[in-house]
């Protein structure tokens, strides 16, 4: 016997990647518990991942969805904005359209392997920050040339393409495009008038830094809602004594910085 079709939502803006049941559950609970840790509970998530889901949610739409003030384990104050519950709302109608579409579209497929009809919804990236943004500028090049993307008010991100992405992405000024950034690729500096080849050089915020036997992980607040996720090595952690509250500079090399779009 054939098991029906059931509908798992997914929502997506511009090139961004796809927000997912879990996720909108997630923002469900914070607005009716007022808490992350609580709302983490809730809904089978670690108090991390919990965290995990509210940066990576605030940094695929143009304006947070969740404001938080972090309290550990125990709890914090958070608030789903306007904005979240706006994408909330249209979440669960969407959930709503189209249990009601599959049940139609169930018998019309008589035996189609519905997963390959269906793969591009779970698509997925390994790149641990994805930013959305906007092109703010092309710069000309023979075979490369540089696209700057505007994150958020006063942040920039630039990235260098081939003629042939630009081309093949159409990329132009006032589009939406989404960056994908490695961990692993987000260097971490402390103090003024620093001196650095990296032609990206992100301003903010330490948010937040768990260790690990070997490697740190850092949650920098670069403003707008925004938020980049460095991997350092435990022992340079340390050495530049990184701490939350800590301002930081963040050095991405602009080759480093992969553009996606819809």
């Amino acid at each position: 016997m054939t098991e029906a079709l059931t509908a798992m939502v997914s929502l997506q803006r511009g090139g961004l990647p796809r927000v997912a049941l879990t996720r909108m559950a997630l923002v469900e609970a914070i607005a009716e518990l007022g808490s992350i840790s609580a709302a983490a509970r809730k809904v089978g998530l670690s108090y991390k991942g919990a965290w995990d889901a509210v940066q990576a949610l605030n940094n695929l739409f143009d304006s947070p969805l969740i404001e938080a003030a972090p309290g550990g384990r125990a709890g914090g104050v958070a608030r789903v904005t306007d904005r979240g519950l706006a994408v909330l709302s249209a979440f669960r109608r969407v959930q709503t359209e189209m249990d009601a579409a599959l049940a139609k579209l169930d018998h019309t497929l008589s035996g189609a392997p519905a997963a390959d009809l269906f793969w591009s919804l779970g698509m997925k990236t390994s790149a641990r920050n994805a930013l959305r943004g906007v092109v703010a500028a092309i710069g000309p090049g023979a075979v490369s040339g540089e696209v700057t993307l505007r994150l958020a008010d006063g942040v920039t991100i630039t990235a260098i393409l081939t003629r042939r992405s630009i081309e093949d992405l159409d990329l132009a000024i006032g589009k939406p495009a989404i960056a994908l950034i490695k961990a692993s690729f987000v260097i971490l500096a402390k103090g003024k008038n620093l001196r650095a080849s990296a032609r990206n050089q992100i301003a903010g915020t330490v948010a937040h830094r768990e260790d690990g036997a070997v490697s740190s992980e850092v949650i920098v607040d670069i403003g707008g809602g925004k938020s980049l996720v460095a991997t350092v090595t435990l022992e340079s952690a340390e050495a530049l004594g990184i701490a939350p509250g800590d301002a930081v500079t963040a050095l991405i090399e602009a080759p480093q910085v992969i553009l996606a779009v819809e």
